[in-house]
């Protein structure tokens, strides 16, 4: 039920994407295909989630600095926000569960671009008091692409990715053959992506997936899981993002961090 639910999806989805080619302007073409991808995840993922678009920030970000504005934020709702209008928020990277760039056509420069943003949103660091937690939580922010067009098969696009980590000096962690240990291993640049009707590729810290332990102790050295397919995309990118929200965290934000600024210079304490 699922994967035809799914498979039926990712058909429309593509075939949604040819309407806004019709349009004369770049932005008219790349706003609606956002725009199908953040309709089906609002009305598939849990109501644990919200989603958005904008800035990702933490206690050390300043006014003004450069930023990647990211496609579709995906944030837990009883987190807070800074809502610069229309549309376009800055979300606190302790509420971050996932991000996702929607490109019309992935190729070596928007890989580029995206491996570049998932590597700023990894380095955002966390102001976290925790009590409990309970299943799995994703180790950091995830990062996913998800692209309507790109090169003929998925192996072209693997083979950009060391490319583009080997040029910006990025190391690749080695991924312990323990579950327990590699789930909470952080890809540090994008977990994975998903090129609709083609194919996907994702970083193997995955709690559940198709891999079994007998093919990872056959091959040590993997990091990557990659699959030419032309259905079931939607569905794997689906099953990422509900495991990602699934687990129980007892936890709230530690706000002195966001409070370093504050000057108390000139205070009165009175009895």
């Amino acid at each position: 039920m699922l994967k035809a639910h799914f498979d039926a999806l990712e058909k429309s989805i593509l075939q949604k994407y040819t309407i806004p080619a019709n349009s004369g302007h770049t932005l008219h073409k790349g706003t609606p295909r956002e725009a199908f991808i953040r309709e089906f995840l609002q009305s598939h993922l849990s109501e644990r989630v919200a989603i958005g678009t904008g800035e990702i920030i933490d206690a050390q970000s300043q006014p003004n600095e450069a930023r990647n504005q990211f496609d579709i934020v995906i944030y837990k709702r009883d987190y807070p926000k800074l809502d610069f209008g229309g549309g376009v928020n800055a979300f606190l990277a302790e509420s971050v569960v996932a991000t996702i760039e929607v490109k019309s056509l992935l190729d070596k420069k928007a890989m580029s671009q995206s491996i570049e943003a998932a590597c700023n949103a990894k380095k955002l660091h966390r102001n976290l008091i925790t009590s409990f937690e309970a299943g799995y939580l994703p180790p950091s922010i995830l990062n996913y692409i998800v692209a309507y067009d790109g090169a003929v098969n998925i192996e072209t696009i693997y083979k950009w990715i060391p490319k583009i980590h080997a040029k910006r000096g990025i190391s690749i962690p080695n991924l312990d053959p323990d579950p327990n240990i590699r789930v909470n291993t952080s890809s540090p640049s994008i977990d994975g992506v998903f090129l609709l009707g083609k194919g996907f590729i994702y970083f193997d810290n995955i709690p559940d997936d198709f891999i079994n332990t007998d093919i990872r102790a056959e091959n040590p050295d993997m990091h990557w899981v990659i699959r030419n397919s032309p259905s079931g995309n939607l569905l794997l990118l689906f099953m990422f993002l509900t495991q990602a929200v699934s687990g129980i965290s007892g936890s709230w934000i530690d706000p002195m961090p966001y409070l370093h600024p504050f000057d108390l210079k000139n205070t009165s304490y009175m009895p």
